[in-house]
Parts: C-alpha cells; sequence; structure tokens
C-alpha cells in the first residue's frame, strides 16, 4: 500500500473520511462492549512529536497505541536533534528506519510537509499553525453521533479564522455542509482556503445573523499559543462574539455547541455555557480518542470491515 499522510483535511477523499466516521463510531462502540481488546497494533510504534503544549492530544495518541497493542513515543523538541538543528528531512529519514508512524504537533505547517515530503511512514498533524485535521475528525463523528448525516446542514465558526477556522473549511467542503463564519475585520481566515470552499462558506459579521437556523455552533479561545501578547487587543476585537445560552437560542432547538477545549470561560464562551445540554465538548474530547485510532489504522492497514 502506497505511503499515504493526514496533514490536512484535502489529504483523505470524501469516501474515504465518511469511512474514517464511521469507523471510528464503530471502534468506540466495540470498545463500549468488549473493551479494548481489538490489537492490531502488536510491536508497532508511533512517534509523536510536541513543539507545542497538548492535554487531549498527547492522552488520546498514547491511549490510542496502547488499546492497540502498540506503543507511543514521546519526543518533545528539547528532547530531539531537531530542537539543536538537525534538518527536518533528517530527523524524518532516521525514524522512517525506526517506527511505523509519526504524529507532529507544531508550528509551522511548511515543516510539517517538508518532514512529511522526507518520510517514508505515515505522517499525521496533530496541529500546525494552519490546520487542526485531527479535531475535525472528532467534531464531525460527535456531530454524526448525536444527528446523524452532516450533509447539507449548517454549521457556524464564531472566533478568529485561524487553524481551527481553516480546518473547518476543508471539512464544508469534504463532508458537503454549509459554513458560516462569523469574524470580526482583520480575522478572516486564510483567502486561499476560503476561496477554495466556494459558495460553501460564506463570512456573516452579525453573530445573531449566522446562528439563525443553524444545526452546530462552534469556536475557539480568542488568542491561541503564541500569540499570548495579543490578548487585551484581541478581548477588545472580539467583543460581542461571546457564545452564549442566549445565543445559542437563535439557532435550531436540537443545535449543537463544540469547543476543542481548553476554554476560557468568560471570554469566547459564557461562564455556564458547557454546562448547557446543548454542549458537548465532553463527548467530543472523548472522540478524539476513536476517531484517531481510524485514522492511525486507516493508514497503516487501509480499510478494515467494521
Amino acid at each position: 500500500m502506497a505511503i499515504r499522510h493526514f496533514l490536512t483535511l484535502l489529504d483523505l477523499s470524501p469516501d474515504e473520511l465518511r469511512y474514517l466516521i464511521q469507523r471510528a463510531i464503530s471502534i468506540k462502540n466495540g470498545l463500549k462492549t468488549h473493551g479494548p481488546t481489538y490489537t492490531p497494533f502488536a510491536n508497532r510504534t508511533l512517534a509523536m512529536i510536541f513543539e507545542k503544549s497538548s492535554t487531549r492530544t498527547r492522552v488520546s495518541f498514547e491511549t490510542a497505541m496502547a488499546q492497540f497493542g502498540g506503543h507511543a513515543l514521546f519526543l518533545s523538541s528539547r528532547d530531539t536533534q531537531l530542537g539543536r538543528g538537525e534538518p527536518i528531512g533528517d530527523t524524518a529519514r532516521v525514524l522512517s528506519e525506526m517506527v511505523d508512524a509519526v504524529m507532529i504537533r507544531t508550528f509551522s505547517h511548511q515543516g510539517l510537509e517538508q518532514f512529511a515530503s522526507a518520510s517514508s511512514v505515515p505522517v499525521i498533524n496533530a496541529l500546525t499553525d494552519d490546520y487542526h485535521p485531527c479535531q475535525l475528525l472528532a467534531d464531525v463523528m460527535t456531530w454524526t453521533e448525536l444527528r446523524g448525516s452532516v450533509k447539507d446542514r449548517t454549521a457556524v465558526w464564531i472566533g478568529d479564522g485561524n487553524n481551527m477556522c481553516h480546518s473547518w473549511i476543508n471539512a464544508a467542503r469534504q463532508f458537503d455542509f454549509r459554513l458560516r463564519i462569523c469574524c470580526p475585520e482583520g480575522y478572516e481566515p486564510r483567502q486561499d482556503i476560503l476561496d477554495a470552499a466556494g459558495d460553501r462558506v460564506s463570512i456573516v459579521r452579525d453573530p445573531h445573523a449566522a446562528v439563525a437556523d443553524a444545526d452546530l455552533i462552534t469556536t475557539d479561545v480568542w488568542a491561541s499559543m503564541g500569540q499570548e501578547e495579543e490578548q487585551a487587543k484581541r478581548e477588545a476585537d472580539f467583543a460581542g462574539l461571546q457564545v452564549t445560552e442566549a445565543l445559542l437560542d437563535h439557532a435550531r432547538e436540537d443545535a449543537l455547541f463544540l469547543h476543542c477545549l481548553p476554554a476560557h470561560r468568560g471570554e469566547e464562551i459564557s461562564e455556564t455555557l458547557l454546562d448547557d445540554p446543548r454542549a458537548v465538548v465532553w463527548q467530543e474530547a472523548g472522540n478524539r480518542l476513536h476517531a484517531q485510532k481510524a485514522l492511525i489504522e486507516f493508514l497503516l492497514l487501509g480499510h478494515v470491515d467494521s
């Protein structure tokens, strides 16, 4: 089987992505019923390179490999030769001789692409400054579990046109739903990513108009990792875009709320929003484990009968 990487949602076809969502749900249900008895990865190793801090990403990938009978190897930039200036391609070639797959959580998407181009084992994007595709697998899985097919539905992104927003745009293309983006002037997503999505994606400045009759609302922190010095300015620029229970009342009655976490209560969301039954963020966070299991399985083994 040819080596496949997962750097953005566009690296897989829509059919492959739909397969992953259904496979993740199947894996999750099997785990609930039988426990971690499916262990296809005996003696297989996933290298996990972290240049950005993480809770959900590290725990979900490490647990996924353990439950699949394999091993996850944590590598921080402080502990590797990458942190001392070894060329990205050299590190990729070395790891390709030793491990079965590599997961990278880093800043530069271009650096990730360089790593993947030199790697002879699958490379997974666990977050860059431009994209966060693994989170979208969990998000679409959660939406599908609770509401069925997402095709032709409407999602709303409220906040910065950041890496999460970019991946939501790609998800709208691949899963064929509509996406409204509600962001302040000057915080729009990258124009080329927006243009590629065509009329599936629109920018709506007023949050009440954006969420009207929407099936799903999602947001993220106003200042991402590396933007902490912009916190005060961003709080001022994003004033009025806080997601509250009252704002969700303008969406469909069965609308869901997602957040990739960690959340800053009292900033991008109200203090009590995560206690609202429409907020399904804990299920969403847990689904990182199952969606990533399906992804690793697909990249190493291909399609598996459910």
